[in-house]
């Protein structure tokens, strides 16, 4: 909610789900965790996070209507380690910080 409301502070009329996130988040920096920083999403649901920011390719909508877009330096993407069931309200734990390397090319 952080980043919609830094959108909503540069004019846009934005919300959860307009920045195509599957989950939208409060009271937590997520961009400012360590790649491979494990989550618990609520009761048994734990993902680890891959990547901090999303390239822009092509300039969303958003850019084009503000000059700027918060994911490429706040969007996170995490990789499902443990799946369940996540409803609104539901409390987002750190469990472990582990710094880990996700580039994946030649050997």
């Amino acid at each position: 909610m952080e980043s919609i409301y830094k959108m909503r502070m540069a004019g846009l009329d934005v919300g959860p789900g307009d920045f195509a996130e599957n989950l939208t988040t409060e009271g937590i920096e997520l961009f400012t965790l360590p790649l491979g920083t494990k989550l618990r999403i609520g009761h048994e649901a734990v993902g680890q996070v891959t990547q901090i920011g999303k390239e822009c390719h092509t300039r969303c909508a958003i850019f084009h209507q503000a000059g700027d877009c918060v994911m490429p330096r706040e969007g996170i993407f995490i990789r499902v380690l443990n799946g369940g069931q996540v409803n609104i309200g539901d409390e987002i734990m750190i469990l472990k910080q582990e710094p880990v390397n996700f580039n994946v090319g030649p050997a």
